[in-house]
């Protein structure tokens, strides 16, 4: 079964990342399965955005992933894991598991996002703070940037 997913885990990995310089969170080799699976339902979250043991908790309860059912059998979890694991927690700002294990909850992302106006999230582009895309142009690549960052207009 593909990677079911509403996955608020509040991640807009990269909206957080809205701070000055070029914030490029593309591992050095993505995991294809990872990829696949992932981001069949949502952005393919950087690795480095949660600590190992937040990703360790994500994958371990994939029949209820975030109000979804995103299993997958156990070759694929293992993999995926291991591989997680691997890369989970090297962005420099990652240092405590978030509440629910959700990157939208972490610290560093509501301080990089605070002067963000609840409406902007409410936008019909965006509908919560797990959509990194809706703002950051290079989401899919990793990158968050305020190069790459391009807010939705207000409707009228």
């Amino acid at each position: 079964m593909t990677f079911r997913t509403t996955v608020i885990l509040g991640l807009c990995l990269g909206t957080a990342l809205a701070c000055a310089g070029s914030h490029d969170l593309s591992p050095q080799r993505a995991l294809p399965a990872y990829t696949q699976e992932c981001a069949a339902c949502h952005t393919a979250y950087p690795p480095a955005l949660l600590p190992a043991e937040s990703w360790q908790r994500v994958m371990t309860h994939l029949g209820t992933h975030y109000g979804s059912d995103a299993s997958l059998d156990a070759t694929q979890v293992q993999a995926i894991t291991q591989w997680l694991q691997s890369q989970a927690g090297t962005y420099k700002k990652v240092r405590n598991a978030p509440p629910q294990d959700r990157i939208t909850l972490s610290d560093w992302f509501v301080r990089e996002h605070r002067e963000v106006r609840p409406e902007l999230w409410r936008h019909s582009s965006v509908r919560s703070p797990a959509q990194c895309s809706a703002c950051h142009t290079q989401a899919e690549n990793g990158r968050f940037g305020e190069r790459e960052l391009r807010l939705p207009t207000p409707a009228r």
